[in-house]
């Protein structure tokens, strides 16, 4: 299967800081690919140097076989962004702001209303063409600033953080369009915060912090590798059960007042701890992605 990306020991660094440090990675034609970390792990600066926004201190970046350093203005043709920041223009409505950002790209008026049409109706916005940007809901305005990233037909989708400050509802209505544009075969590549988001859409992520690449594989894979496919949480754990944590050598997180043990042999230890101290608070449940992200790069706030 074809590469749409390629970086190869990308670095970019701020005067005394590395932001990104060396990473590497490829992501498949029709391949849903999300790159995820902490607050400052470097996966912004690393998406604003795909999309040709911010220049490499070093490294090679290839998007739709072409190199980001020389060809930029090609590839910016053939890509669509959608950031996290709302960009809309505020005294455009909502169809002027789609044919407005077509003409970015050259296209054609009357084409650029017939995409325009496709795209607010599939991002159910039909009724609000003519309604002013700052009369839209939150979530409508990421689903425009969605299908405005889409208004040429691009061969690669980046997404910055998509859904960030959405209420559930809002969020599921983008998710459910984000799944249909990856089975129409759209190559993705997805920043986000929501560790369910990642398990739902992405087809292979990587997680980065301080710049470099922790883990990479698909959700399910990584859960199996670092967490387990069951999880046990303890609280109030006493002495005897971190004295049987440490003769056993079960893996697990102690947070002082709760203690996270992760299973990924199978029932037996869900059995024995169950049966010697789940005597009050205790909850079995299944290994998700937020339980490896927090293993990999620690439950400390990051300013």
């Amino acid at each position: 299967m074809p590469h749409i990306i390629e970086v190869q020991h990308l670095f970019k660094r701020f005067n005394d800081l590395t932001a990104v440090d060396g990473i590497s990675f490829t992501v498949a034609s029709g391949e849903f690919f999300g790159l995820l970390g902490p607050n400052g792990a470097g996966k912004t600066t690393t998406i604003r140097m795909l999309y040709g926004f911010s220049p490499p201190t070093r490294g090679i970046i290839r998007v739709l076989e072409m190199d980001i350093s020389r060809d930029w203005r090609k590839i910016k043709a053939k890509i669509g962004v959608c950031q996290q920041d709302n960009t809309l223009d505020p005294d455009l409505t909502v169809e002027q702001n789609l044919l407005v950002f077509a003409g970015y790209f050259s296209i054609p008026m009357r084409q650029a209303r017939t995409r325009a049409n496709e795209l607010l109706e599939f991002f159910a916005l039909s009724n609000r063409r003519r309604a002013k940007v700052m009369d839209l809901s939150g979530g409508m305005i990421r689903r425009l600033i969605l299908a405005r990233s889409l208004i040429n037909r691009p061969e690669l989708l980046i997404l910055d953080e998509p859904t960030t400050g959405l209420d559930p509802q809002s969020r599921h209505q983008v998710w459910d369009r984000l799944e249909k544009l990856k089975a129409s075969g759209l190559s993705v590549v997805l920043t986000t915060h929501y560790m369910e988001e990642a398990t739902r859409l992405c087809d292979r992520l990587v997680i980065v912090d301080h710049g470099k690449i922790l883990v990479e594989g698909s959700p399910a894979d990584l859960i199996l590798r670092h967490a387990g496919r069951n999880v046990i949480e303890i609280g109030g754990p006493d002495q005897a059960l971190r004295d049987y944590l440490k003769a056993n050598q079960v893996v697990h997180d102690d947070l002082g007042q709760r203690v996270i043990l992760f299973s990924p042999g199978g029932n037996e230890l869900s059995d024995a701890v169950r049966d010697n101290f789940c005597h009050e608070q205790c909850t079995f449940r299944n290994g998700t992605l937020e339980d490896v992200f927090l293993r990999l790069t620690g439950r400390e706030l990051r300013e």
